[in-house]
């Protein structure tokens, strides 16, 4: 986790429009960029490209440019129209955009990543436009705009494109040929009042030809994943958003797109080729998970504590996790399990009887993992429930609170139990960006409800049992062989004595109190 910046605008949801940006040509940058540009078999347009970037508004001290040749034959050359400060790597182990992209950004030292394709002219002040969100957060992903132009009938002259790009003239570059904006693209960012409307699902439009982020951003979600040869951009912009990023979509940070793209052509076929992959990997997918089934990337990390606690109270936690209707779920159980070595010792005696009880009936369910350290958030799932060992959520608990976070964007959702405890359902996207904005003192939960929003429920209210209410007999005591001996009077045993109840009249004026 980065150290916090405290000074930076706390924006809410992905509501973009209250940062200020700076205005084109009447501010001094200070941040460097690396303009990554991943390129295979592109020795038609990439000297475009280079042109466009060498008539950039950008100061050209703090503007570098890594083209990765990924595998073409013949290799590719640099044109000599380019950037002063420009270089070319070649990929060597894997191959495909997402590989080309990820050696491009460890290659590169900027502060800010710029990713552009190796068929894109940018116009004059582009990277201008897009570094400008950059100087404000550290947590912004910038997407450009593209307009796609038919190249059939070939490219005009390269030093009059130069030319024309310089004065600020770029979209006159086309005057007599089919354009067309990145459709899909547009329509979603207009469905979703530029963005703002529907926070959680910014980042459905990453598409990295004309995007930008902090490298450091880029590094901390875990770079491409360079397995995949199509769907990298939106899988990146997954993990992008649960760091907590924003995204902004700007017009100003304009391009032309020199042909048609891939998806453009084969619309279907891609679309069918990108979904098992994607669906596996990005867990906000719910409407192309199949029901039952777990994934790598799980919708919902559950941690429950089983310390000090009895079998049958942590039992009862993870079982009804797992009945649940969210299947995609992974359940960490906390617990000191180094210390279970094999000496002799008395089975119904040993102190740690529990906890070997706990392992042997949960070992064999590849959704729970025996953990001793929790991360500070459930990244890359999108939820983490904390749930106090002893308690369970309904049956369709868990799946219903989570799509109503989504739906309210709600960053934190606490479940008032009657025995006082609470339980804690945190959306990961929430809980990266207020990690990232919490001064010291301050306290995170404060900031989740400044970036997202905060909420609180009685936990019976919504489908919570306890695994008194189960039908569970009471454990015995370890050596006591008296049912409940340690719950009554306190002496050593697995089970701690239980928390006072809140009355009833107390629990609900906490829970009023407490909800906004």
């Amino acid at each position: 986790m980065p150290e916090p910046h405290a000074a930076q605008p706390r924006v809410r949801g992905n509501d973009w429009p209250s940062l200020r940006p700076a205005v084109l040509g009447d501010w001094q940058p200070t941040l460097s960029v690396s303009v990554v540009i991943p390129a295979h078999r592109a020795e038609a347009t990439l000297p475009y490209t280079l042109a466009g970037l060498v008539a950039q508004t950008y100061p050209a001290r703090l503007l570098d440019v890594v083209v990765v040749d990924d595998g073409s034959d013949p290799r590719l050359e640099l044109p000599p129209t380019r950037p002063e400060r420009t270089r070319i790597v070649r990929t060597t182990e894997s191959w495909g955009r997402a590989h080309a992209c990820h050696v491009g950004a460890l290659a590169a030292e900027g502060d800010v990543l710029h990713w552009l394709d190796a068929d894109m002219l940018p116009h004059h002040d582009e990277v201008e436009a897009q570094l400008r969100w950059h100087h404000l957060i550290d947590h912004a992903v910038v997407l450009g705009s593209k307009t796609f132009v038919d190249i059939t009938a070939g490219l005009p002259d390269l030093d009059s494109t130069l030319q024309t790009v310089r004065v600020g003239d770029a979209g006159d570059l086309f005057p007599d040929r089919w354009t067309s904006p990145h459709e899909w693209v547009e329509e979603h960012i207009e469905r979703s009042d530029r963005l703002t409307a529907n926070a959680t699902k910014s980042y459905l439009v990453h598409v990295g030809a004309s995007a930008s982020v902090a490298r450091a951003l880029y590094l901390e979600a875990g770079g491409m994943d360079d397995s995949l040869k199509l769907g990298e951009d939106v899988e990146l912009g997954y993990r992008l958003s649960q760091q907590g990023a924003v995204f902004v979509p700007d017009d100003a940070a304009r391009s032309w797109h020199l042909g048609l793209s891939t998806l453009m052509q084969q619309q279907e076929r891609v679309n069918r080729y990108n979904r098992p992959f994607v669906t596996d990997r990005i867990a906000d997918m719910r409407h192309w998970r199949t029901k039952g089934r777990s994934y790598t990337v799980p919708w919902v990390e559950v941690v429950v504590d089983a310390a000090d606690r009895t079998f049958e109270e942590v039992r009862h936690s993870v079982n009804g996790c797992l009945a649940g209707t969210a299947a995609d779920i992974t359940v960490l159980v906390a617990g000191p399990w180094s210390r279970l070595d094999d000496q002799r010792r008395s089975p119904l005696l040993d102190p740690d009887r529990d906890l070997r009880m706990l392992r042997a009936e949960l070992v064999g369910d590849s959704r729970v993992r025996m953990v001793e350290e929790i991360a500070d958030t459930a990244f890359p799932a999108t939820h983490r429930l904390r749930l106090p060992a002893g308690w369970s959520p309904g049956r369709d608990s868990v799946r219903r609170l989570c799509v109503e976070m989504a739906r309210r964007d709600r960053g934190l959702v606490s479940l008032l139990m009657p025995d006082g405890r609470v339980a804690r359902l945190e959306r990961t996207s929430a809980f990266h960006r207020a990690m990232r904005l919490t001064s010291s003192g301050e306290e995170l939960d404060a900031v989740v409800d400044q970036v997202s929003k905060t909420w609180w429920y009685e936990a019976v209210e919504e489908g919570f049992t306890s695994y008194l209410d189960s039908g569970s007999p009471e454990p015995a005591a370890a050596g006591t062989g008296k049912r409940g001996a340690a719950r009554r009077d306190g002496s050593a045993g697995t089970e701690p004595a239980p928390t006072e109840p809140l009355p009833r009249r107390a629990a609900g004026i906490l829970r009023r109190a407490l909800r906004r």
